[in-house]
Protein backbone atom coordinates (compact mmCIF):
# COMPACT_ATOMS: atom_id res chain seq x y z
CA UNK A 1 0.00 0.00 0.00
CA UNK A 2 1.29 3.46 -0.85
CA UNK A 3 1.92 5.98 1.91
CA UNK A 4 -1.00 8.05 0.60
CA UNK A 5 -3.34 5.07 1.06
CA UNK A 6 -2.00 4.64 4.59
CA UNK A 7 -2.73 8.29 5.31
CA UNK A 8 -6.36 7.63 4.46
CA UNK A 9 -6.42 4.64 6.81
CA UNK A 10 -4.76 6.62 9.59
CA UNK A 11 -7.18 9.51 9.13
CA UNK A 12 -10.12 7.11 9.32
CA UNK A 13 -8.82 5.34 12.42
CA UNK A 14 -7.14 8.18 14.32
CA UNK A 15 -4.32 5.75 15.00
CA UNK A 16 -1.63 8.26 15.92
CA UNK A 17 -1.78 10.54 18.97
CA UNK A 18 -0.20 13.91 19.71
CA UNK A 19 -0.04 16.86 17.30
CA UNK A 20 0.74 14.53 14.40
CA UNK A 21 -2.39 12.53 15.17
CA UNK A 22 -4.44 15.72 15.46
CA UNK A 23 -3.29 16.84 12.04
CA UNK A 24 -4.00 13.39 10.58
CA UNK A 25 -7.51 13.59 12.04
CA UNK A 26 -8.03 17.03 10.54
CA UNK A 27 -7.09 15.62 7.15
CA UNK A 28 -10.05 13.22 7.19
CA UNK A 29 -12.42 15.89 5.93
CA UNK A 30 -9.99 17.23 3.34
CA UNK A 31 -8.50 14.17 1.68
CA UNK A 32 -9.95 13.27 -1.70
CA UNK A 33 -8.04 10.05 -2.24
CA UNK A 34 -9.90 7.01 -3.49
CA UNK A 35 -10.59 5.28 -0.18
CA UNK A 36 -10.55 1.90 -1.87
CA UNK A 37 -6.80 2.39 -2.01
CA UNK A 38 -6.60 2.88 1.74
CA UNK A 39 -6.64 0.36 4.52
CA UNK A 40 -9.67 -1.89 4.90
CA UNK A 41 -11.78 -0.45 7.72
CA UNK A 42 -12.28 -3.95 9.10
CA UNK A 43 -8.54 -4.24 9.72
CA UNK A 44 -7.03 -2.90 12.97
CA UNK A 45 -5.15 0.34 12.25
CA UNK A 46 -1.80 0.53 14.01
CA UNK A 47 0.42 3.62 14.26
CA UNK A 48 2.77 3.50 11.27
CA UNK A 49 6.22 5.00 11.49
CA UNK A 50 6.15 5.92 7.83
CA UNK A 51 2.83 7.76 8.26
CA UNK A 52 4.25 9.68 11.23
CA UNK A 53 7.39 10.45 9.24
CA UNK A 54 5.37 11.73 6.29
CA UNK A 55 3.01 13.89 8.33
CA UNK A 56 5.95 15.17 10.38
CA UNK A 57 7.83 16.27 7.27
CA UNK A 58 4.65 17.80 5.82
CA UNK A 59 4.00 19.78 9.01
CA UNK A 60 7.59 20.86 9.59
CA UNK A 61 8.07 21.56 5.89
CA UNK A 62 4.95 23.75 5.78
CA UNK A 63 6.06 25.65 8.89
CA UNK A 64 9.58 26.00 7.53
CA UNK A 65 8.36 27.23 4.16
CA UNK A 66 6.82 30.15 6.07
CA UNK A 67 10.01 30.83 8.05
CA UNK A 68 11.26 33.34 5.48
CA UNK A 69 7.89 35.10 5.46
CA UNK A 70 6.60 33.70 2.17
CA UNK A 71 5.57 30.29 0.85
CA UNK A 72 6.76 29.95 -2.73
CA UNK A 73 5.71 27.48 -5.42
CA UNK A 74 9.34 26.30 -5.49
CA UNK A 75 9.12 25.27 -1.84
CA UNK A 76 5.91 23.33 -2.38
CA UNK A 77 7.38 21.71 -5.50
CA UNK A 78 10.49 20.80 -3.49
CA UNK A 79 8.29 18.83 -1.09
CA UNK A 80 6.90 16.98 -4.08
CA UNK A 81 10.47 16.20 -5.12
CA UNK A 82 11.20 14.63 -1.73
CA UNK A 83 8.12 12.41 -1.93
CA UNK A 84 7.21 10.56 -5.11
CA UNK A 85 3.57 11.47 -5.76
CA UNK A 86 1.37 10.01 -8.47
CA UNK A 87 -0.34 12.64 -10.67
CA UNK A 88 -3.78 11.61 -9.41
CA UNK A 89 -2.69 12.30 -5.81
CA UNK A 90 -1.06 15.67 -6.47
CA UNK A 91 -4.01 17.95 -5.68
CA UNK A 92 -4.83 16.09 -2.48
CA UNK A 93 -1.23 16.20 -1.27
CA UNK A 94 -1.21 19.96 -1.91
CA UNK A 95 -4.27 20.20 0.35
CA UNK A 96 -2.37 18.30 3.05
CA UNK A 97 0.54 20.74 2.79
CA UNK A 98 -1.72 23.79 2.88
CA UNK A 99 -3.72 22.45 5.84
CA UNK A 100 -0.48 21.88 7.75
CA UNK A 101 0.65 25.40 6.82
CA UNK A 102 -2.48 26.86 8.45
CA UNK A 103 -2.37 24.56 11.49
CA UNK A 104 -2.03 26.50 14.75
CA UNK A 105 0.25 23.95 16.44
CA UNK A 106 3.84 25.12 16.76
CA UNK A 107 6.59 23.40 14.79
CA UNK A 108 8.31 22.46 18.06
CA UNK A 109 5.36 20.24 19.03
CA UNK A 110 5.78 18.22 15.85
CA UNK A 111 9.55 18.10 16.26
CA UNK A 112 9.27 16.83 19.85
CA UNK A 113 6.80 14.11 18.85
CA UNK A 114 9.06 12.95 16.03
CA UNK A 115 12.02 13.00 18.42
CA UNK A 116 10.04 10.73 20.76
CA UNK A 117 8.75 8.40 18.04
CA UNK A 118 12.21 7.94 16.53
CA UNK A 119 14.27 8.21 19.71
CA UNK A 120 15.96 4.89 18.92
CA UNK A 121 16.41 5.77 15.24
CA UNK A 122 18.41 9.01 15.03
CA UNK A 123 19.12 8.26 11.39
CA UNK A 124 15.41 8.69 10.63
CA UNK A 125 15.47 12.09 12.34
CA UNK A 126 18.45 12.98 10.18
CA UNK A 127 16.36 11.98 7.15
CA UNK A 128 13.69 14.46 8.30
CA UNK A 129 16.29 17.24 8.39
CA UNK A 130 17.55 16.27 4.95
CA UNK A 131 14.03 16.63 3.59
CA UNK A 132 13.62 20.01 5.28
CA UNK A 133 16.95 21.26 3.93
CA UNK A 134 15.82 20.32 0.44
CA UNK A 135 12.67 22.41 0.88
CA UNK A 136 14.65 25.32 2.36
CA UNK A 137 17.03 25.54 -0.58
CA UNK A 138 14.28 25.20 -3.22
CA UNK A 139 14.67 28.87 -4.13
CA UNK A 140 18.46 28.38 -4.34
CA UNK A 141 19.10 30.23 -1.11
CA UNK A 142 18.65 29.26 2.54
CA UNK A 143 17.52 32.34 4.44
CA UNK A 144 18.96 33.04 7.90
CA UNK A 145 15.48 32.55 9.37
CA UNK A 146 15.22 29.14 7.70
CA UNK A 147 18.66 28.12 8.94
CA UNK A 148 17.72 29.20 12.46
CA UNK A 149 14.55 27.13 12.16
CA UNK A 150 16.52 24.08 11.04
CA UNK A 151 19.01 24.49 13.89
CA UNK A 152 16.13 24.63 16.36
CA UNK A 153 14.58 21.44 14.95
CA UNK A 154 17.98 19.72 15.04
CA UNK A 155 18.40 20.77 18.67
CA UNK A 156 15.00 19.28 19.58
CA UNK A 157 16.05 16.10 17.78
CA UNK A 158 19.14 15.94 20.00
CA UNK A 159 21.78 16.64 17.35
CA UNK A 160 25.02 18.37 18.32
CA UNK A 161 26.48 21.39 16.53
CA UNK A 162 28.91 19.05 14.75
CA UNK A 163 26.03 16.83 13.64
CA UNK A 164 24.17 19.82 12.28
CA UNK A 165 27.26 21.06 10.45
CA UNK A 166 27.66 17.63 8.83
CA UNK A 167 24.02 17.52 7.72
CA UNK A 168 24.12 21.11 6.46
CA UNK A 169 27.31 20.46 4.50
CA UNK A 170 25.54 17.86 2.36
CA UNK A 171 23.24 20.59 1.06
CA UNK A 172 25.89 23.10 0.07
CA UNK A 173 27.56 23.30 -3.33
CA UNK A 174 30.85 21.32 -3.47
CA UNK A 175 32.97 24.47 -3.72
CA UNK A 176 31.41 25.85 -0.53
CA UNK A 177 31.66 22.79 1.67
CA UNK A 178 34.35 20.75 3.38
CA UNK A 179 34.21 17.14 2.09
CA UNK A 180 35.57 15.88 5.42
CA UNK A 181 32.64 17.48 7.25
CA UNK A 182 30.22 15.79 4.84
CA UNK A 183 31.74 12.40 5.69
CA UNK A 184 32.00 13.21 9.39
CA UNK A 185 35.75 12.58 9.27
CA UNK A 186 38.78 14.46 10.55
CA UNK A 187 41.38 15.68 8.06
CA UNK A 188 43.92 13.63 10.03
CA UNK A 189 42.06 10.39 9.24
CA UNK A 190 44.08 7.78 7.38
CA UNK A 191 43.22 6.71 3.86
CA UNK A 192 41.89 3.40 5.18
CA UNK A 193 39.71 5.21 7.73
CA UNK A 194 38.34 7.46 5.00
CA UNK A 195 37.52 4.48 2.79
CA UNK A 196 35.85 2.56 5.61
CA UNK A 197 33.84 5.59 6.68
CA UNK A 198 32.73 6.25 3.13
CA UNK A 199 31.60 2.66 2.55
CA UNK A 200 29.68 2.67 5.85
CA UNK A 201 27.87 5.89 4.95
CA UNK A 202 26.88 4.57 1.52
CA UNK A 203 25.69 1.30 3.08
CA UNK A 204 23.76 3.01 5.88
CA UNK A 205 21.99 5.35 3.47
CA UNK A 206 20.89 2.78 0.92
CA UNK A 207 17.14 3.23 0.20
CA UNK A 208 16.38 -0.16 1.78
CA UNK A 209 17.97 1.06 5.02
CA UNK A 210 15.78 4.16 5.05
CA UNK A 211 12.62 2.10 4.60
CA UNK A 212 13.71 -0.20 7.43
CA UNK A 213 13.95 2.75 9.82
CA UNK A 214 10.50 4.13 9.05
CA UNK A 215 10.97 6.29 5.97
CA UNK A 216 8.26 5.60 3.36
CA UNK A 217 9.30 4.14 0.03
CA UNK A 218 7.91 7.26 -1.64
CA UNK A 219 10.68 9.30 0.03
CA UNK A 220 13.71 7.33 -1.16
CA UNK A 221 14.83 10.43 -3.05
CA UNK A 222 16.19 11.57 0.32
CA UNK A 223 18.59 8.62 0.21
CA UNK A 224 19.52 9.22 -3.41
CA UNK A 225 20.42 12.86 -2.77
CA UNK A 226 22.30 12.02 0.42
CA UNK A 227 24.38 9.32 -1.27
CA UNK A 228 25.10 11.67 -4.18
CA UNK A 229 26.51 14.24 -1.73
CA UNK A 230 28.55 11.55 0.04
CA UNK A 231 29.94 10.33 -3.29
CA UNK A 232 30.84 13.86 -4.34
CA UNK A 233 32.67 14.47 -1.06
CA UNK A 234 34.59 11.21 -1.34
CA UNK A 235 35.51 11.94 -4.96
CA UNK A 236 36.93 15.29 -3.87
CA UNK A 237 39.01 13.69 -1.11
CA UNK A 238 40.06 10.92 -3.48
CA UNK A 239 41.45 13.49 -5.91
CA UNK A 240 43.18 15.48 -3.16
CA UNK A 241 44.87 12.41 -1.72
CA UNK A 242 45.43 10.55 -4.96
CA UNK A 243 43.57 7.47 -3.68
Amino acid sequence: MSIWGKLVGAAAGMAIGGPIGALVGALAGHLTFDRSRGQDKSEPIEPEEDVAFTIGVIALGAKMAKADGVVTKDEIDAFKDVFVIAPEDMSSVSKVFNLAKRDVAGYDAYARQLASLFKDKPEALEDVLDGLFHIAKADNFVEDTELEYLRSVADIFGFSDDDFARIQARHMTPEKTDPYVVLGMERTATNDEIKRGYRRLVRDNHPDKLIARGVPAEAVEIANRKVAAINAAYDQIEKERGL
